[in-house]
């Protein structure tokens, strides 16, 4: 399985990006996925995961802001953000729980103030 992350971007403090990853294979359904970032100078954390049937979680500090979602048929999985900021900057990935599959390139999320 391949992945692929886009829709990354600079935005203002309190704006709003909505990524997406697409992956390859006919196994997606059957994952477990999750977003990741990396900010600078921190390592990799996970964001928010989402199980196969759609039941999802989040990391305290984007509770309430950022909302993961899934579409099997399209095999890609999505994760909007608002209300972004400064300490959402980071380059952001998606993968399975456990991150077994190969990272991608991730999409770079810069937020100013």
């Amino acid at each position: 399985v391949q992945l692929q992350a886009s829709g990354g971007g600079l935005v203002q403090t309190g704006g709003s990006l909505r990524l997406s990853c697409a992956a390859s294979g006919s196994i997606f359904s059957i994952f477990r996925m999750a977003w990741y970032r990396r900010a600078p100078g921190k390592q990799r954390e996970l964001v928010a995961a989402i199980t196969a049937d759609g039941s999802a979680s989040y990391i305290n500090p984007v509770k309430g802001r950022f909302t993961i979602s899934r579409d099997n048929a399209k095999s890609t999985v999505y994760l909007q953000m608002d209300s972004l900021k400064s300490e959402d900057t980071a380059v952001y990935y998606c993968n399975g729980i456990p991150p077994t599959l190969t990272w991608g390139y991730g999409t770079q999320v810069t937020v100013s103030s």
